[in-house]
């Protein structure tokens, strides 16, 4: 039997790409994805139109936090493994609309925790977000260190999600696999982030706003390397034996926290010239302070995901910016 597997936000950016690679390995494949209009649906019914191609895939279009929803998916297709990547995402919207992280984010994981304390997958795998270490100052960021100064709203309700999940693999004992993503990009990547909203203003000719007047690291991971990194973590469930002090496993539940990152920060100005490689064409710069909720600089440790999974491929920087460019001038 091929395994089969429930992917939530499956018309995002890094659910499309998951379950692409998941149907690529044989998986059978439902994905669940709202459609919100948090930015365009049109891109998002793209992307679901190119996993339609594949006979492995349903698409269900629906709400995560929708009462029931999750577990009506669950009973019906008995997935081996949960990949719950649907969330309302982005630090600054989250000053602006906090109810809907409320609803996304903390019901969200809510009903997928029920759904997977009633039909228990052989691995539940949640994403969490970098952005919770918050304040934390040593670097890089390592899953054994406290992280309870989250800066947005956006971290804080991820944060939450991390300790909601940790309950329930200590109470019902489910393998649990929570995954702090650093910065990711790559082809059909998110409106709002920083690679598409530059390429898409020196396209056409306008300024590029940079915060922090320029002075901000990031540790950007081409989606491919993270996607790969996922695939691997499906096989690494955790157990009761941690695999060395820097494991991040609980001394009381089947949980563990994961970077998934390059490992290696980047100065913001040496990402805006690595886009204007790639274009071919000089930006005009807006230099603007920092944003609230904002952190100047994100940095993995990566020492657990390679433990666990071996080494990941890590894309430079320079080639993945510019596989970025050809898809934004093929599609648009």
């Amino acid at each position: 039997m091929a395994e089969t597997a429930l992917v939530t936000g499956s018309a995002g950016f890094i659910g499309f790409h998951t379950c692409e690679r998941l149907l690529q390995s044989g998986a059978r494949v439902v994905g669940l994805d709202a459609m919100t209009e948090y930015y365009d649906p049109a891109l998002k019914e793209v992307r679901h139109g190119v996993l339609r191609q594949s006979p492995g895939f349903s698409a269900v279009i629906g709400r995560v936090d929708a009462p029931g929803l999750v577990q009506g998916l669950m009973e019906e297709h008995r997935p081996d493994v949960v990949v719950h990547l649907a969330a309302q995402a982005g630090v600054r919207y989250s000053i602006e609309a906090p109810r809907s992280y409320l609803e996304a984010n903390l019901i969200g994981t809510y009903e997928v925790l029920e759904a997977a304390r009633a039909v228990p997958p052989a691995h539940l795998m949640l994403a969490s977000t970098s952005s919770v270490y918050g304040a934390n100052t040593e670097m890089p960021y390592a899953e054994t260190q406290k992280a309870d100064t989250q800066m947005s709203f956006y971290a804080a309700t991820k944060k939450a999600t991390e300790a909601m999940a940790h309950s329930y693999a200590h109470l019902y004992g489910l393998p649990v696999t929570m995954f702090r993503f650093f910065t990711v990009y790559g082809p059909w990547g998110r409106p709002d982030m920083a690679l598409f909203r530059f390429v898409k203003a020196i396209e056409a000719g306008e300024p590029i706003d940079v915060y922090n007047n320029g002075d901000m690291a990031r540790d950007f991971t081409y989606v491919d390397d993270l996607v790969e990194g996922l695939m691997r973590l499906r096989g690494a469930v955790p157990g009761t034996e941690p695999v060395g002090e820097i494991d991040s496993l609980s001394p009381v539940a089947p949980f563990r926290v994961v970077n998934v990152g390059n490992g290696s920060p980047v100065p913001l100005m040496e990402f805006v010239s690595a886009v204007e490689a790639a274009l071919d064409k000089r930006a005009e710069i807006n230099f603007m302070d920092m944003q609230p909720g904002d952190v100047p600089a994100t940095w993995a440790d990566a020492s657990l995901l390679q433990a666990l999974v071996g080494a990941l491929p890590k894309t430079p920087l320079e080639k993945g910016v510019r596989r970025f460019v050809e898809w934004y001038r093929d599609y648009y």
